[in-house]
């Protein structure tokens, strides 16, 4: 049986979020200002980790000090190692992924190699399958805590390897894993009312001082970023599916030094990475993927502060890039302060004091608690026929207060002509100076089939009255419900296919039938 044996950190544990979910800081605006805002709804993340420590690994693992088992909000699959292990202890949480050590072959049933410099790597190779796995000395890993996260967790990574001193257990290795996995984010409402909020991502250096009078060892990083219109699940983290950015076109980043001040002075000389910038409307999360490397150059020989041969620091020199140390993946989940609007079927939505314009679906800015009135207006051969989501009813206009993402559908249906169906009834009008005709329905199992405008003579509403009359010209819409457990399949007669509305002019009797499941 393998038993795991802990070596304590030193007293300069790092702070490593794994993907904590966490709630925005937010800057406030001068009073009276009514900024367009945004909401963190929560942060992913993931990491790939090379294994550096010069002998094989047989795990690693995540202590979260401070936090439960409840706490926890996903645990990725390991590799080679298969399901992480969740191992609560007094005062904390492990995450583990270790092989199984058998006394009979006197081996374990999973190692991560020792990477060597000598080893052809991309990062694909982190990952089962990927080509060079198994040879490459990295494995990809995830883990997040549940939001709201407690901000005195402390969240640190080690490998796991075989305890010389009894072989065939594990042991924890010392130093943690120094990767920037702790990357805060937060929102920042513009100070211009029609400006729209900013995101700012902070990577804090992962490498802490070493001594209290010197800086921390430095590294370089290069971050990639993009952005999707919807919420980014930790699916969307693993390399290779084409999601998360690894194109030179989405360099946000191109190099940079993150770099640690001693814990008795120089803070305002401590190299994190800050980068910024505005989010569109339409903007539901942004993916970051930061990648780590050794700084190979010099250091001042008394501070050890990073001393770049360009001054600047941002771009290796010759000889200053060393070996890639891991990379972490990231995304934000956002909650805009925005009216959302989409379009089904022929026709146009406008509004929001001209910022709404679609003929499919847009979005637009809007401070929270503001009243934006959008106008729905069907093209030529179309008809509108009502709202869904924040707006209700069938009049073109329509007034929502903006709350976080508030979504709004329109819905347009095509104009039929009526004829084909003796519906019996009515022709020539019963005397009245404009004729008028019969719309019948019919239905085919049990459902029902509504219809606006109202007759001349009764409302359409068939289970109990299967038909009225109308107007000659009258544009009527009906619709089909189906009852609980069963669908609506299609329409005959007048109207056709399998959306459950459709639109039509009564120019003479006219009759269609609701086709729905048994």
């Amino acid at each position: 049986m393998r038993s795991h044996k802990r070596v304590e950190a030193g007293s300069w544990t790092r702070n490593l979020m794994f993907g904590a979910l966490m709630s925005a800081g937010l800057v406030s605006v001068s009073a009276g200002v009514q900024a367009q805002n945004a909401n963190i709804s929560g942060v992913l993340g993931s990491f790939d980790v090379v294994n550096m420590s010069g002998q094989p690994a047989h795990g690693f693992e995540i202590q979260m000090e401070g936090a439960t088992a409840n706490d926890l909000y996903y645990t990725g699959f390991g590799g080679r190692y298969g399901a992480g292990k969740v191992v609560p202890y007094a005062t904390g949480v492990y995450v583990r992924w270790s092989g199984n050590y058998s006394a009979v072959t006197g081996a374990y049933s999973a190692t991560t190699p020792a990477h060597t410099g000598a080893v052809s790597f991309s990062w694909q190779d982190c990952y089962l399958g990927g080509a060079g796995y198994a040879t490459s000395g990295c494995e990809a890993l995830s883990q997040s805590l549940r939001y709201p996260w407690n901000a005195t967790v402390v969240v640190s990574g080690r490998w796991l390897v075989d305890d010389p001193a009894s072989p065939g257990n594990v042991v924890s290795l010392n130093p943690p894993v120094a990767i920037p996995l702790m990357v805060t984010y937060t929102v920042v409402p513009p100070t211009i009312v029609s400006a729209p909020p900013v995101v700012v991502a902070v990577v804090e250096p992962p490498e802490p001082p070493e001594t209290p009078e010197i800086y921390g060892n430095a590294q370089w990083i290069k971050v990639f970023k993009t952005t999707l219109p919807r919420e980014a699940t930790p699916d969307d983290l693993i390399t290779g599916n084409g999601i998360v950015p690894t194109d030179p076109t989405q360099v946000e980043v191109a190099w940079d030094i993150l770099q640690a001040s001693p814990p008795s002075g120089g803070n305002q000389k401590q190299r994190r990475n800050r980068t910024q910038g505005p989010i569109t409307p339409e903007t539901r999360s942004i993916i970051r993927r930061i990648e780590t490397y050794k700084y190979a150059g010099g250091y001042d020989a008394i501070t050890h502060q990073v001393v770049c041969a360009d001054s600047t620091c941002t771009a290796p020199s010759a000889g200053e890039l060393g070996e890639l140390v891991g990379a972490k993946n990231t995304a934000v989940n956002l909650n805009p302060d925005v009216i959302q609007v989409t379009n089904s079927g022929g026709g146009t939505v406008t509004g929001a004091g001209g910022k709404i314009n679609c003929g499919n679906g847009c979005a637009a800015f809007a401070p929270a608690g503001t009243s934006v009135t959008v106008t729905a207006k069907a093209n030529s051969g179309s008809v509108f026929t009502g709202w869904s989501g924040a707006c209700v009813g069938t009049q073109a206009n329509c007034t929502v207060t903006v709350n976080g993402v508030t979504a709004v559908t329109a819905t347009f249906a095509p104009v039929v002509a009526g004829g084909g169906g003796g519906g019996g009834g009515g022709g020539g009008g019963g005397g009245t100076s404009t004729p008028q005709f019969t719309l019948s329905v019919g239905r085919t199992n049990v459902g029902t089939v509504t219809a606006t405008p109202n007759g001349m003579d009764r409302a359409l509403n068939c289970g109990s009255a299967c038909s009225a009359k109308f107007n000659q010209g009258t544009i009527v819409t009906v619709t089909a419900t189906p009852p609980a457990g069963k669908t609506f399949v299609n329409w005959s007669g007048a109207c056709s296919g399998t959306a459950p509305i459709c639109a039509l002019n009564v120019a003479s009797d006219t009759s269609v039938q609701a086709v729905f499941s048994k």
